[in-house]
């Protein structure tokens, strides 16, 4: 049973662009899909963390808009961040799903119960991971994590809808 994705920000919930401007202030993308697939997760119970390994406000932001409650923006060691969040909240390894696409997550990937790289993941990524995603980070990746999450879910549970 899966209790907890846990995603990278930059390149995996985002397409990996970081705009800024002269004064500082700092964009990213997100994808609405992935946005509402975070929403149809945690309606299903499972819980949803944030693990990015660069701060960033626009992060905190969008964080606070999907009612993201595990936010850890800006962490030098995302495994050891994974692994105290599985502890705190009592879920084993097996019921973890990670989705990552650069070097930084490997070791997240490999961990996690299922590891995924989205599909512009650096080749080492892509090969560390048990799935990778059709779709690009920032470009509907988290969606389709989520769609193959609730469809794991519900045949466990012996259903074949979306229900």
């Amino acid at each position: 049973m899966i209790r907890l994705l846990a995603i990278d920000v930059d390149g995996t919930l985002t397409d990996g662009s970081i705009y800024m401007d002269g004064t500082g202030n700092e964009f990213k993308r997100f994808h609405v899909q992935d946005g509402m697939g975070i929403a149809l997760l945690r309606k299903s119970g499972v819980r949803i963390a944030l693990i990015s390994g660069r701060f960033s406000p626009a992060t905190e932001k969008r964080a606070r808009e999907l009612q993201i409650d595990i936010v850890i923006n800006g962490t030098e060691d995302k495994l050891e961040t994974l692994k105290s969040i599985c502890r705190e909240l009592m879920i084993h390894r097996e019921e973890v799903v990670f989705a990552g696409d650069d070097i930084n997550d490997m070791e997240c990937i490999k961990w996690a119960g299922t590891g995924v790289a989205v599909a512009n993941a650096v080749p080492e990524v892509k090969e560390a991971a048990d799935l990778v995603c059709r779709k690009e980070g920032g470009q509907g990746a988290v969606r389709e994590v989520v769609e193959w999450i609730l469809l794991q879910m519900n045949q466990e549970m012996g259903r074949t809808d979306h229900q």
